[in-house]
């Protein structure tokens, strides 16, 4: 506390501070970083040439396969180098920068499942309209749609941490700037900033959540008024993938940003940390590989 003007760098503590550790968890992160490009790079190579994904459901998980790959880059080669470096530092610019792209992609990603649920909503309760309905320009404006509110969640919850107060050594305890451990580690005054993130959470999460679940609760009812067994089976069997990424990705991300500090823990952190923000990006591609048929074969 002996210098509270606004720090030049902060220390990252990482995962763990065992040299032998450290190597081992840089072989298995830098595993599922490369599976993470690969899977995600195959599906929108796939997508973008066969012509028999160019419907809209493909040009979501194309845009989906993009997001995943930012959110992934802004953080694991970060990480990997500190695994090799005994300095675990980062300059403030550059944490605020990765702080701001890791906001713009959580909020891009979840948009854009929901603009996926809208689609096999569509597809599935009002099949006859569906070329109408999700033709190129609607299809264009909720992906736009999604990167905007990615933008405007990320400025929202920026800006306000350009006036935070750093000590001149400040402990960042997780491996990336995500802004919470951020907010944790500050020196000056944080409930404006808390304020906005668990607002901005709440109002983006829960908005996207409903668009979702809304989405899902006419497909389900839909669903259960077919007749036929294999009927009810092939409708679901369209969005069960889409379902499995929900799941992962709110139940660990929204108890993250919106659980009072009370009940933080800096293991449990992490690892609600690693699952919606790196693994959920490696699962993505595979989910969608494994129980999509039109994907497969395209394979």
């Amino acid at each position: 506390m002996e210098n509270q003007t606004s720090a030049s760098e902060f220390v990252l503590l990482g995962l763990t501070s065992d040299p032998h550790l450290q190597s081992v968890l840089f072989f298995v992160f830098s595993v599922i970083y490369f599976i993470t490009l690969f899977g995600n790079m195959v599906i929108m190579i796939v997508i973008s040439t066969d012509s028999h994904l160019h419907s809209p459901m493909y040009f979501f998980l194309f845009h989906l396969a993009l997001t995943d790959i930012c959110y992934a880059t802004t953080i694991v080669p970060y990480m990997l180098v500190n695994f090799l470096v005994k300095q675990k530092t980062i300059e403030f610019s550059t944490c605020i920068i990765q702080m701001s792209l890791i906001l713009l992609s959580a909020g891009s990603e979840i948009f854009m499942l929901s603009a996926m649920a809208y689609d096999r909503y569509v597809a599935i309760c009002k099949p006859l309209h569906y070329q109408e309905v999700m033709n190129k320009l609607v299809c264009s404006q909720l992906v736009g749609g999604a990167w905007a509110m990615g933008v405007l969640h990320s400025i929202i919850n920026t800006l306000p941490m350009l006036n935070v107060q750093f000590c001149k050594y400040t402990e960042i305890k997780h491996f990336s700037c995500e802004l919470p451990p951020l907010l944790a580690a500050a020196c000056g005054g944080t409930f404006l900033n808390k304020l906005v993130l668990l607002s901005s959470a709440v109002i983006f999460g829960s908005s996207s959540f409903l668009l979702t679940l809304i989405s899902y609760i006419y497909i389900i009812s839909t669903v259960l008024k077919i007749q036929s067994a294999k009927g009810r089976h092939k409708a679901f069997s369209t969005c069960s993938s889409h379902l499995i990424i929900v799941v992962l990705l709110y139940t660990t991300a929204l108890f993250q940003y919106t659980k009072p500090s009370s009940v933080s823990s800096f293991i449990l952190d992490q690892l609600f940390s690693i699952q919606y923000s790196i693994l959920t990006p490696m699962l993505n591609p595979i989910i969608y590989s494994l129980k999509n048929n039109d994907v497969k074969t395209a394979l």
